[in-house]
């Protein structure tokens, strides 16, 4: 059961497809982004947020965008060059082992992409770790509001269709709250049925303590 490899196949196959709208919630009109701040975009695809990112805290600040896939990334940078943005940066790397240092960064933003991470805990110890103090998250991902049976949890399929991947909300924030974030409030919450599986969106926003 490759599923890194299956979410990785699918966003590769994506890149050079039409654009398609992969996020969950409106982290940006959340983040209140301003002049200055250091912003990571996690599991930023084509780069459309982060490049919108990029806008907001020009002209001293910066945006990186991270993502699993290759293709992805390169997406991005081919848009990043037309739209002249030297303030924005792409890596392709996963969400567990963030290439960035500890407390680098103001703002970390991700839609929909959390769900894809094996272990959920260890990116949130992640985003904490670059996080400087007083920094904080706003990240829209799925989680599961009842158990997922095991074909579909070992299905790679549906992992990279974001619903495999998801866990239980109380999981969910309980991996946030240990990750050493407080508070964490939900601002936006949507649940619907995928595949017969009751599922919600939720977009939360979590801080460093200072």
């Amino acid at each position: 059961m490759d599923l890194q490899g299956s979410i990785r196949e699918r966003y590769d196959r994506l890149a050079s497809e039409a654009e398609d709208d992969l996020s969950c919630g409106n982290t940006l009109a959340l983040a209140g982004l301003k002049p200055g701040l250091a912003v990571a975009d996690l599991g930023c695809g084509r780069g459309s947020e982060t490049l919108a990112a990029a806008r907001l805290v020009a002209p001293h600040g910066q945006a990186i965008g991270i993502d699993l896939s290759p293709a992805m990334v390169g997406q991005a940078c081919r848009r990043r060059e037309e739209a002249g943005l030297g303030n924005a940066f792409f890596l392709v790397a996963d969400l567990t082992t963030l290439p960035l240092a500890a407390g680098s960064i103001d703002v970390v933003l991700s839609n929909c992409v959390l769900n894809h991470v094996l272990d959920k805990a260890a990116a949130y110890r992640e985003i904490h770790r670059v996080l400087k103090p007083g920094g904080c998250f706003v990240i829209a991902d799925v989680v599961s509001l009842a158990p997922l049976p095991p074909e579909v949890r070992q299905d790679p399929q549906a992992w990279a269709e974001c619903y495999g991947g998801a866990i239980a909300e109380a999981d969910y924030l309980a991996a946030i709250s240990q990750a050493g974030f407080m508070p964490v409030a939900i601002r936006q919450r949507r649940e619907y049925m995928k595949n017969g599986f009751p599922l919600a969106s939720l977009t939360l926003r979590g801080t460093k303590p200072a």
